[in-house]
């Protein structure tokens, strides 16, 4: 009796506030203590009354938030009431880590109810024994639809793309279309879009709901359809596609194969996900750690940013070696061991802040061969200027410092020097790669700092060397 009692308690306490978030947008922490003590009892009824209700965001939330037993321990209390939708919420290590844990089966069922873009969601983290198991436990036509979207590569519209839509023959009336959408069963739960095909599939049109409702019964659909706006190549990258939907403001779009055949359709919460993502990539990358997730374990964290940081350190060999080239100068004047990293740093700064951007503009089309030489203009200006108000700078306080105005000249030379190598570097490598075939965003941090690095020590270096010896 008393177990129900606190049971009722703990309920009620969660129905007052529903919303499971706190002011920071974070789980709950009271709200994880009880789902927590709730797993540890395998209080099933107290999950199924409070999780399971939860939108399939929040349910990704809540995983994210719980530790890894007690992810297993809630997929495994919850059973076929678990949300499989949840698990396009989390990131790839944990998902794995759960669908490692469900029998075949029981994904075969859960994914018999899911859209076809977030089955292929999971479907493609799974080892091809797994993969091929579980489709084959669907019923064809659905089969069918999921293999030929897993037969695009990875990160393409073809892969994101569901291939639920509705299309009807442009010699249908307008009262034939609808009658169609008020009778059939199998059509997605909600679009707000037709498409007009022939028979062979090839996309003719599509025609807006608002349309329809606005046009009469015996109108052609091919009278009131239009020409299909920008339809998006199965094949095309994902970051391409979603930079159509960007530029014309689309929700949804078709997506067709190499022969123009309808066979998906892309809408806008999918292009939502693809710009986080790209977005979340190319920040990552900007720092040297990959696809790394927050989840990983620590091998495969290590793995991951060894190499970035091995070339870091081959980086910094280059750069102290120039160092050495002047080490008989740094012995006679202590104070450029002192100013030496300050102009190196200033470069460094300098050069990311430019490459960040520049990466950015690749990333989103911003940045192309019709504007290139505009902007690299303008980084060297900034370049140029920032260098002069530093040089100003410094140099008025290595003067006072050292009591030397020779030395606040040498160093307001080199700050000009790095702080225009940092803006074309910034600007100039990433442009390089992108036009290799390299992804910009992965080597040119690198890069670039070991160009500000090496510029900043040689300039300065020198500049001292060259100066002090002729006076």
């Amino acid at each position: 009796m008393m177990i129900d009692e606190d049971e009722r308690i703990r309920t009620n306490l969660l129905e007052q506030e529903e919303d499971i978030y706190d002011e920071d947008g974070n789980v709950r922490s009271d709200f994880l203590t009880l789902v927590g003590t709730a797993l540890a009892e395998g209080n099933i009824s107290f999950l199924k009354h409070n999780v399971v209700r939860l939108h399939e965001s929040e349910m990704g939330d809540l995983l994210e938030s719980l530790q890894p037993d007690q992810r297993l321990s809630l997929v495994r209390l919850l059973g076929d009431d678990f949300d499989m939708t949840a698990l396009t919420q989390v990131d790839e290590a944990i998902r794995r880590q759960i669908v490692d844990q469900i029998p075949n089966d029981q994904i075969a069922a859960a994914i018999g109810e899911l859209d076809s873009d977030d089955a292929v969601y999971i479907l493609e983290d799974l080892d091809q024994v797994d993969r091929d198991d579980i489709l084959s436990q669907l019923p064809f036509t659905e089969r069918v639809r999921l293999r030929r979207a897993l037969d695009y590569p990875e990160q393409s519209a073809g892969r994101r793309m569901q291939t639920e839509f509705v299309a009807v023959p442009p010699f249908w009336t307008v009262g034939q279309t609808i009658d169609y959408m008020r009778d059939e069963e199998d059509l997605p739960e909600s679009f707000s879009q037709l498409f007009v095909i022939d028979p062979t599939f090839k996309l003719l049109g599509g025609v807006d709901l608002d349309r329809i409702l606005r046009a009469k019964r015996q109108e052609k659909i091919e009278t009131i359809m239009r020409e299909t706006s920008h339809p998006i190549p199965a094949e095309m990258d994902q970051e391409e596609a979603a930079q159509l939907f960007e530029q014309y403001d689309l929700l949804s779009a078709a997506v067709v194969d190499d022969n123009g055949r309808l066979v998906g359709v892309l809408t806008i919460d999918d292009v939502v996900d693809v710009i986080h993502e790209e977005a979340d990539e190319d920040i990552k990358r900007l720092g040297g750690v990959g696809d790394e997730e927050l989840s990983d374990n620590v091998t495969s964290t290590v793995r991951s940013r060894f190499v970035w940081l091995f070339i870091n350190l081959l980086t910094a060999i280059l750069s102290s070696s120039i160092i050495s080239v002047f080490d008989s100068s740094i012995e006679k004047m202590i104070a450029l061991a002192v100013l030496m990293p300050i102009v190196a740093s200033m470069g460094g700064n300098a050069g990311t802040q430019t490459m960040t951007v520049t990466v950015r503009a690749l990333a989103t089309g911003d940045l192309d061969i019709h504007n290139a030489w505009r902007i690299i203009n303008k980084e060297t200006c900034v370049g140029f200027l920032n260098g002069i108000l530093f040089a100003i700078i410094m140099g008025a306080i290595a003067t006072f410092w050292f009591h030397d105005v020779q030395l606040g000249v040498v160093i307001a030379a080199a700050m000009v020097i790095n702080l225009v190598a940092a803006a074309l570097g910034g600007i100039l490598l990433p442009l390089a790669l992108d036009r290799m075939g390299a992804d910009p965003a992965i080597a040119s941090s690198a890069f670039v700092t070991t160009v500000t690095d090496c510029t900043g020590y040689f300039s300065f270096l020198g500049l001292a060397t060259w100066w002090f010896a002729i006076h």
